[in-house]
């Protein structure tokens, strides 16, 4: 497959990089490690509602996957707490409806609203919702997601006892609703479920076509491991950096052929996450539902596995430096840890692979 940004795409993440270089994420969420969960910026919440990120996806912007995944990438590098793939998913599916809930789709994308979309464990406890007349009955425990503690709402994805796919908007704070922020290895942004046990009106949740939910997790399969590539293209770059200037026996390390082999395996290791990423990224804007789970799931099971080889590499060639608490690396090197493991894991996505 022949495939490169365009021009647009290649000025969309120039932008968004220069935004997130002179409002730094890392640095700002530094003095507050220590303080509680991270949170989302008043700053960078207002900076998505003035570019009209939020709404990339909807009929009217007429956004493609490719031209989130280029902020998706920036946002990863730059280790923002921004949910930017899960309110873009929501406010897109929002937007899709014949239904009164289109309308939060507007408020999303305007700022009046916060609501990530939040999907059901694939593998834990699933979800259970049952259908009652007009009403829906929803108990159980959500997948883990980010920013929840931000949200003014979250758009449920789930399906019913009869095998209808619902989307369900719960406003943070209902009876029934418990929120549950875990500890993770991440310390760029907040991770948390949703415990839910309450009964939804027919004003807040409608029916969705079949394959919707099948579409959504593959969506968000691919923007985790996005995510984790933007990280390790920044590591990679740190590396390559510190082993140009960090000299030994009188000599910068680079010019050890040890240390060139691993860089330039972090180097192949990169490109070819980047090209299968891209692969699935054409494949989410496909009709074809087969072809959309297998590159996806082919994308998510390399490239999970490569970045975090990656950034165990960086790890290795930085040395001593790599382990301080000053060191960036260890903020990039646990989120894309995180990354590897949460919406598929690369067993997960390689069992799928194989089924296909």
């Amino acid at each position: 497959m022949d495939f490169a940004l365009s021009d647009e795409q290649e000025v969309l993440a120039a932008g968004e990089r220069a935004w997130l270089a002179k409002h730094d994420p890392l640095a700002a969420r530094r003095p507050t490690i220590d303080a509680g969960p991270a949170r989302v910026p008043g700053s960078a919440a207002k900076h998505l509602v003035e570019s009209g990120l939020i709404g990339l996806l909807t009929s009217d912007m007429g956004g493609t996957h490719v031209d989130l995944a280029v902020l998706v990438a920036e946002h990863g590098r730059a280790g923002s707490t921004v949910p930017l793939a899960e309110l873009a998913l929501a406010t897109a599916e929002l937007d899709k409806l014949d239904h009164s809930l289109t309308a939060l789709a507007e408020a999303n994308a305007g700022g009046a609203e916060s609501i990530p979309l939040v999907l059901a464990s694939d593998d834990g406890a699933p979800l259970t919702a049952e259908i009652s007349g007009a009403e829906l009955r929803v108990n159980g425990v959500t997948a883990p997601a980010t920013a929840l503690l931000d949200a003014t709402g979250y758009l449920v994805a789930t399906i019913s006892s009869t095998g209808t796919e619902i989307l369900a908007h719960v406003p943070s704070g209902s009876a029934g609703v418990t929120l549950r922020t875990r500890e993770t290895l991440d310390l760029t942004r907040s991770w948390s479920v949703l415990e839910l046990d309450l009964t939804v009106p027919a004003d807040r949740w409608t029916a969705v076509p079949d394959g919707t939910l099948a579409y959504l997790d593959d969506a968000l399969a691919f923007y985790r491991k996005m995510d984790a590539l933007g990280a390790a293209e920044r590591l990679l770059e740190q590396t390559v950096e510190y082993a140009g200037q960090r000299t030994q026996f009188g000599q910068p390390i680079g010019s050890f052929q040890a240390v060139k082999h691993h860089c330039a395996n972090m180097a192949l290791q990169t490109e070819a996450s980047r090209a299968a990423l891209w692969a699935a990224a054409v494949a989410l804007d496909d009709t074809d539902s087969g072809r959309r789970a297998a590159a996806v799931s082919a994308a998510a099971a390399y490239a999970g596995e490569a970045t975090s080889t990656i950034a165990s590499t960086a790890l290795q060639v930085h040395g001593g430096i790599g382990f301080t608490w000053e060191h960036d690396l260890h903020l990039l090197t646990r989120r894309i840890k995180v990354d590897e493991l949460l919406n598929g894991s690369v067993s997960l996505h390689r069992r799928r692979l194989a089924r296909q």
